[in-house]
């Protein structure tokens, strides 16, 4: 759960919606996407990547480093205007997710981050993924794991979010839209934030989000922790799924 800010970037507001680079206080969420992000860039080298749900852009310009080209998609009309006025390299669209503006078998990759729990109808936006891919082309889709992000609850703790998953529940979505040679990753804490978390009562997360939800400051300690946070701070496996943080999984358009 990000923390909820009272500012702007570039005229993007800061709602708790999305990640964004740029803000202290947003470091340890940010840097936990970008890691999922450089995991993934080496399967769109030289390909036509769509990003569903490109956020504030800052994905879909890592990746349109390695691809051919990238088209970014989002429903949000400004933030649409934003990754156009701010990532010059990524082609941008205002679409619904579950209607891809895009042609049958037109992408050889579909990214899709922290996306598929804010949707209502995640069956069908996955059918559209298939649909859009080229036959082999790869689905590449990250989620934040429902047993350790909202445990013990049938409702997600995050209001954005409509429906959580865990590993089955996701692997079980991906395989029943038509894909194949599915794999699913974890996201850990690797050592370092493991420190942390025992540094802060036992949990980094918690400590952020227990002072976000009252509205209180910072302490000093917290604030430099937080954004110490580096991208190989965090671990991306195939062991222990439903301990992770996040799900990641990979599939295949046969």
């Amino acid at each position: 759960m990000t923390r909820v800010h009272d500012g702007h970037t570039d005229g993007l507001p800061l709602t708790g919606e999305r990640t964004v680079p740029g803000i202290a206080e947003e470091n340890y969420w940010f840097r936990r996407h970008e890691v999922v992000y450089d995991a993934l860039a080496p399967r769109c080298v030289g390909a036509t990547v769509l990003e569903a749900g490109c956020g504030e852009g800052y994905g879909a310009d890592r990746l349109a480093g390695v691809a051919r080209r990238v088209l970014g998609l989002d429903y949000d009309a400004l933030t649409a205007t934003h990754v156009a006025h701010r990532y010059p390299r990524v082609a941008v669209a205002r679409a619904n997710l579950v209607a891809l503006p895009v042609g049958t078998a037109s992408v050889d990759a579909v990214v899709s981050l922290q996306v598929i729990e804010h949707l209502w109808e995640q069956d069908r936006f996955l059918r559209e993924c298939a649909r859009a891919l080229r036959p082999g082309g790869a689905l590449l889709i990250s989620t934040p794991n429902r047993i350790t992000f909202s445990p013990g609850r049938d409702t997600p703790l995050n209001p954005f979010h409509t429906r959580e998953l865990d590993p089955a529940e996701l692997a079980g979505l991906v395989h029943d839209a038509g894909f194949a040679d599915i794999e699913l990753l974890g996201l850990h804490h690797g050592p370092r934030l493991r420190e942390l978390d025992a540094r802060h009562g036992g949990s980094l997360i918690d400590a952020q989000v227990q002072l976000a939800v009252a509205g209180a400051p910072w302490p000093e300690a917290l604030c430099l922790d937080v954004a110490s946070v580096r991208c190989d701070d965090f671990e991306l496996r195939a062991d222990d799924l439903d301990a992770s943080l996040d799900l990641v999984a990979l599939a295949v358009r046969p």
